[in-house]
């Protein structure tokens, strides 16, 4: 059985790959953050949380992702390698950008 931390690492690769960056979120003194703050080419920006397969998100994880997305931002739970392609798509190909419209 994958491990989160196999996902993870799958997740940063693809990334890398597509030439974006992965980095490792971490808010001190604030619960339930993604896992990984996700960077693609032209501004795209996204948050990831990974789990191992078959692992929900903690209700703290909920509210933070649901406080990330009430301020514009996509967030995505991430618990199987099949949904990675997906997932960077979704980020990548987002109307969200860091750049003014």
């Amino acid at each position: 059985m994958m491990t989160e931390k196999e996902l993870e690492l799958m997740l940063v690769k693809e990334v890398k790959r597509r030439g974006g960056r992965a980095f490792k979120f971490i808010s001190p003194g604030i619960n339930g953050v993604p896992d990984r703050l996700v960077l693609m080419p032209f501004g795209k920006i996204g948050f990831v949380e990974v789990k191992a397969p078959g692992k929900k998100m903690r209700p703290n994880q909920i509210k933070r992702k649901d406080e990330l997305e009430s301020l514009g931002f996509l967030v995505y739970c991430l618990d199987s390698p099949e949904d990675i392609g997906g997932v960077v798509d979704g980020i990548a190909g987002s109307q969200r950008s860091l750049q003014t419209p």
